[in-house]
C-alpha cells in the first residue's frame, strides 16, 4: 500500500513537471515572435496567418492523439510528445519567410496540442486513483511555468538570438524530459479507485449519449478559453484606449488577471473538496461573469484591473475541471473532444471581440465574456445529474 502510495506521488510530480514544461515552452516561443517577425521580413497580416499554424496544427492532431493513447497509453505518448515539443521549438528562427515559417508552426502546434491531450488524459487517471480533485494543481504548474517562460525570454531577449534561446528550451525540454519522462514510462497508468458521488470508476464507451455529454463538458471549456484569448489579446487596448490609461498600467491588465487565474487553479483543489464539481463550476461561472462585467463597463482603471483579477479567479477552474469530468465519462477521447473544442474557444475569442468592437464598441464586446461565463455556469447547473447518472 505505502508503494502505491508512493508510485501515485511520484507520477503526480512527473505529470506536474511535464505541465510546467508545456508552459514554459510555449511561452518561451512567445516572447520572441517579434524578434522572428523581423527575421522573416513578414508584414502583420502575413504573421498572423504564419501564427495559425499553431492552432491548426493543434486542432488537427487532438482528436488523432486521443485514438494514441488509447493504442499506446497516456504516459508513452506525453514522453514521445514532449520529445517533438522541445525539437520543434528550435525550428522557427530556421526559417525566413513567412510560408515557412507557418509550416514549422504546423509541425510544433501538433506538438504542442498533442501533448495537452496526452498528459491531461494522464491526470484524468491519476485524480480518479488518487480520489482527490488535484486537476487544478496541474493546471496551475502550466501557469507557472508559462510565467516564468515569459519572464526568463523577457530578460534574455535582448542579450542573445532566437536561435540560442529557443535552442537553449530545446536543451531544457529534453532535459526535464529524460529526468520526468522515466518515472511516467517506469509507473503504470493507475486503475481508477471507487468512485466519489460526482465520478464515474471508468471511461464510459463513446455512445452518442456520451458524446453529448463529452461535448457539453467542451462547451464549457470553450467558454473558458474565450475569455481567456480574449483578454489576453484586447485588455490592454481597453485600457489604453476606452480608459486613457498610460502603455504600462494597460500591460498590467492581462496580468493581473494571468496571477489570479494562476492562485484561483493553486486553491482549486481545497475548494472542490469543499464545494464539490458542480458547485465549483457554478460559481466559478457566475464569479467571472460578474468580474467581466466590471471590467468591461467600469469607469476607471483600477476597477477594471480588480474586474479582470476577479474574472481570473472565476474562471481559473472551470477548464481544468470541464476536461476532467470528459475524460472521466470517455477517457483520453473525451479529454480530445473537450481540448479541441476549448482550443476553438481561444480561436474564437480574440477574433469575435474584433469585430463585435467594430460594430458596437470595445466595451460593449467584452461583455459577451461575461455572457459565456454565466452560460458555462448554466450548462454546469442544467447537467449536474446527466454528469452522475
Amino acid at each position: 500500500m505505502r508503494d502505491d502510495h508512493s508510485d501515485l506521488t511520484r507520477l503526480r510530480i512527473a505529470l506536474t513537471v511535464f505541465f510546467a514544461l508545456d508552459g514554459f515552452i510555449f511561452a518561451g516561443w512567445v516572447v520572441r515572435i517579434p524578434a522572428i517577425k523581423e527575421q522573416t521580413g513578414a508584414s502583420a497580416s502575413a504573421l498572423g496567418l504564419a501564427l495559425l499554424g499553431v492552432s491548426a496544427g493543434a486542432v488537427i492532431t487532438m482528436m488523432l492523439t486521443g485514438r494514441l493513447c488509447r493504442r499506446y497509453g497516456t504516459h508513452q505518448v506525453t514522453v514521445v510528445c514532449a520529445v517533438l515539443l522541445s525539437l520543434s521549438v528550435a525550428l522557427p528562427p530556421l526559417t525566413h519567410s513567412a510560408v515557412a515559417l507557418g509550416a514549422v508552426l504546423l509541425v510544433f502546434g501538433a506538438a504542442y496540442g498533442s501533448i495537452n491531450v496526452a498528459f491531461n488524459s494522464a491526470a484524468v487517471d491519476l485524480v480518479g486513483a488518487l480520489r482527490r480533485p488535484v486537476m487544478p494543481s496541474f493546471h496551475a504548474a502550466f501557469s507557472l511555468g508559462g510565467m516564468v517562460g515569459a519572464g526568463l525570454g523577457g530578460l534574455v531577449a535582448g542579450s542573445i538570438s532566437p536561435m540560442r534561446h529557443l535552442l537553449g528550451l530545446t536543451a531544457i525540454g529534453l532535459l526535464v524530459t529524460l529526468l520526468a519522462g522515466r518515472t511516467l514510462l517506469r509507473i503504470r497508468t493507475p486503475a481508477p479507485a471507487e468512485p466519489s458521488t460526482e465520478q464515474k470508476p471508468a471511461p464510459r464507451r463513446l455512445d452518442s449519449r456520451t458524446r453529448g455529454l463529452v461535448v457539453t463538458f467542451g462547451l464549457i471549456a470553450l467558454c473558458t478559453a474565450y475569455g481567456e484569448g480574449a483578454l489576453a489579446d484586447w485588455s490592454a487596448l481597453h485600457l489604453e484606449h476606452d480608459l486613457d490609461a498610460t502603455p504600462g498600467v494597460a500591460a498590467v491588465g492581462y496580468s493581473c488577471f494571468a496571477l489570479a487565474m494562476t492562485i484561483g487553479r493553486l486553491t482549486g483543489t481545497k475548494l472542490l473538496e469543499r464545494l464539490g464539481q458542480t458547485r465549483t463550476l457554478v460559481g466559478g461561472g457566475a464569479t467571472a461573469a460578474l468580474g467581466m462585467l466590471l471590467g468591461a463597463l467600469a469607469p476607471t482603471v483600477w476597477a477594471v484591473l480588480l474586474g479582470f483579477m476577479i474574472t481570473g479567479l472565476g474562471l481559473a477552474n472551470l477548464f481544468p475541471v470541464a476536461v476532467e469530468r470528459a475524460g472521466r465519462l470517455a477517457g483520453p477521447d473525451g479529454v480530445a473532444i473537450a481540448s479541441t473544442l476549448g482550443y476553438g474557444g481561444m480561436l474564437l475569442g480574440p477574433p469575435a471581440i474584433g469585430f463585435m468592437a467594430d460594430w458596437f464598441s470595445l466595451p460593449a464586446a467584452l461583455t459577451s465574456v461575461a455572457a459565456l461565463a454565466a452560460t458555462a455556469a448554466a450548462i454546469a447547473l442544467l447537467t449536474r445529474r446527466a454528469a452522475t447518472a
